[in-house]
């Protein structure tokens, strides 16, 4: 653990969080006030997903996106 007055803490800011990735960081106040740095990683998307090899094209996409339009449209008359 780590800590640092919170005159050290603002002029080493890119030092706190760096150190913050590895170890416990605390910030002191002169009032006697404690603060925690903690590191968060960062969370994956949902839709980053590998990609995969296939031979379909642009046009085949978009053919059976309008031809799944074009019946959904006619359900609905």
């Amino acid at each position: 653990m780590k800590v640092f007055t919170y005159s050290e803490a603002r002029q080493k800011l890119a030092k706190v969080l760096d150190l913050s990735r590895t170890e416990e960081v605390i910030i002191k106040r002169r009032s006697g006030e404690t603060f925690r740095i903690v590191y968060e990683k960062p969370s994956r998307s949902p839709f980053d997903v590998p990609g995969i090899e296939t031979e379909v094209t642009i046009q085949d996409i978009l053919d059976a996106v309008r031809e799944s339009r074009s019946r959904t449209i006619a359900e609905n008359d």
